[in-house]
């Protein structure tokens, strides 16, 4: 596999790119060294530029990290999350899985994800008992990001009830600085192993590129280029929807390979995950 030092040998040949965030464009604190400089390049030669991230919040929230990450707004044309896409969900309740779901949310996460249920799409209730279905936004500060064990108690609570559960983002874990920590995901998955019915809004699945698409104004998927960090989600997720990907070696994938990867040990994990992405690059940078 190819490993390229940065993004302008590529940059004429797509109109659009859909970045991944949390370890492409960011490392959860702050920009990684570059970014703001490859996206203005991108921008002044035309190219259209979308956030697709499986963060469990609603756009405007991600945007305002962004904000704070001292990110013009200028060098990205819209933001599109996981968030936003169950918000959407669960106000429509159109797709079969949301339809027949009731109101009451058993949260487990952050307050601070709670804007997946604004407006008054969902409450929270604060039993399992009373709920009509599971809210998984991932870990809370309560009980932690590091091992997915504390929450078992309150999994096995609405397992006793059988409610279905919203994971509102399937990564199974995100580097946050230095460390790796779990995600919504990685609670799904002892879920599914209690034998109750998950639906996983976010990358991998090929529908969230549907209203990427929009707002990328672009009709011709194989002119746009999806970027991330993690085979399972970002890479596999372009793929079923019909882009080319490209493996960014940072978050996840540095520390899974280091700072100098075997290209031929990259392809072998690649095509072991089902994924053919078009190359590596060693940074989102220019």
């Amino acid at each position: 596999m190819d490993i390229l030092d940065g993004i302008a040998p590529l940059a004429d040949r797509y109109d659009g790119y859909v970045l991944d965030l949390w370890g492409v464009v960011h490392n959860g604190q702050q920009l990684y060294p570059g970014v703001p400089e490859a996206l203005a390049q991108l921008k002044a030669r035309g190219k259209r530029v979308v956030f697709l991230t499986n963060a469990p919040r609603r756009a405007w929230f991600v945007q305002g990290m962004l904000d704070r990450m001292s990110l013009d707004r200028a060098l990205y044309d819209g933001i599109m999350s996981s968030g936003e896409i169950a918000w959407r969900m669960l106000k429509e309740r159109r797709h079969p899985f949301f339809a027949p779901l009731g109101r009451r949310a058993f949260h487990i996460g952050p307050e601070r994800d709670l804007s997946v249920i604004e407006e008054g799409v969902a409450e929270v209730v604060d039993s399992a008992a009373d709920a009509d279905f599971l809210l998984n936004t991932g870990p809370d500060p309560e009980r932690g990001s590091g091992d997915p064990a504390p929450y078992r108690p309150a999994l096995e609570a609405a397992a006793a009830h059988r409610l279905p559960m919203v994971c509102v983002n399937p990564d199974r874990f995100v580097m946050v600085g230095e460390d790796r920590l779990i995600c919504a995901g990685a609670l799904a998955d002892i879920y599914l192993g209690l034998g109750c019915p998950v639906f996983e809004v976010g990358k991998p699945d090929p529908a969230v590129y549907d209203p990427v698409m929009e707002l990328l104004g672009l009709a011709d998927r194989s002119r746009v280029l999806a970027i991330g960090d993690t085979p399972h989600t970002d890479l596999a997720g372009a793929q079923a929807a019909g882009m080319d990907a490209l493996w960014a070696m940072t978050g996840l994938a540095a520390h899974a390979h280091g700072a100098n990867p075997d290209p031929e040990r990259l392809r072998r994990v690649a095509l072991d995950e089902g994924v053919d992405p078009i190359a590596a690059i060693r940074a989102l940078r220019w």
